[in-house]
């Protein structure tokens, strides 16, 4: 049987496939608009830890030290990539993204928390 943790685990396998492609092949893409880059790095590592989370459930700081280490991974290899640069400020939006599912997270669980307080029986 199919579980939806199963499901989850696939799908982060999916997107770190999909992310490593997008952030280690020559860019095909055009800039909409400034810092499109730094979004596409808050929005994937939002997405991870979103997907990571929902497929093993660690504690935060695991879950951050894994996703900060291939951020650093993704950096050091765009370092070597003649068309590509490394950058602190993708690192900081790597992070920024992480930070924003915790944030979410949290504001989620305090809702339901908050909402099971003012049911009525």
């Amino acid at each position: 049987m199919i579980s939806k943790r199963h499901i989850f685990k696939l799908a982060l396998v999916i997107a770190v496939i999909v992310i490593s492609y997008l952030v280690f092949s020559r860019p095909h893409y055009p800039q909409l608009f400034s810092n499109m880059d730094k979004v596409g790095h808050l929005g994937s590592f939002f997405c991870l830890s979103l997907l990571t989370y929902l497929a093993f459930r660690p504690k935060w700081y695991l879950l951050t030290a894994i996703l900060s280490i291939y951020a650093i991974f993704i950096e050091l290899v765009q370092a070597r990539l003649p068309y590509r640069s490394a950058s602190l400020a993708d690192f900081v939006a790597d992070m920024a993204g992480i930070l924003l599912f915790y944030f979410c997270l949290w504001s989620y669980q305090r809702y339901f928390r908050a909402a099971k307080l003012t049911e009525s029986p």
